[in-house]
């Protein structure tokens, strides 16, 4: 099944800026599954769709609150536990792969830590405990532009491995 979007919503998206053109893309597979992460939702999308789907996440994620923000929200697994970082080489974001792999390495050593149901206290306090992810945030916001703007013009490139664009 493909998942369609309207040229016009690209173009329009497109002029706003490349975080909007790549929303288009997220806004629609968010839809195709009903704002539902689980196995028959994912079954709906590609691979390709979802490493643009796990980039929105990371992306908003990771801007609002960090890592930790990231896997306690229950994005971790979807993150890190799937090829992401291999299909952000693949679309040419060669350090932004590296810095998820990094990541991906201290979410394995402590994943049942970062995972476990908090209160807002301890929550809070997980941003002391894994300061290791400070260093990998402040990467984030240094390559960000550069890397995403990498990304959006792979996806622009290859429309089709994404969306089928409808008139």
């Amino acid at each position: 099944m493909s998942i369609k979007v309207l040229d016009a919503d690209l173009q329009n998206a497109a002029q706003e800026g490349i975080d909007e053109f790549l929303n288009v893309f997220a806004q629609a597979y968010l839809k195709e599954i009903n704002n539902e992460l689980n196995a028959e939702s994912m079954e709906k999308l590609n691979g390709h769709q979802h490493s643009l789907l796990a980039l929105h996440f990371f992306c908003e994620e990771v801007r609002n609150g960090g890592f930790v923000q990231l896997i306690q929200n229950g994005y971790g697994g979807y993150v890190f536990d799937n090829p992401f970082a291999k299909s952000l080489r693949i679309f040419g974001a060669h350090e932004l792969s590296k810095l998820v792999y990094k990541a991906k390495k201290i979410y394995d050593e402590h994943k049942s830590e970062l995972e476990k149901e908090t209160t807002e206290e301890e929550f809070m306090a997980m941003y002391e405990q894994f300061e290791v992810f400070d260093d990998l945030e402040e990467l984030f916001f240094e390559i960000e532009e550069n890397e995403i703007a990498t990304i959006a013009h792979y996806v622009d490139q290859n429309i089709e491995l994404f969306v089928e664009i409808i008139a």
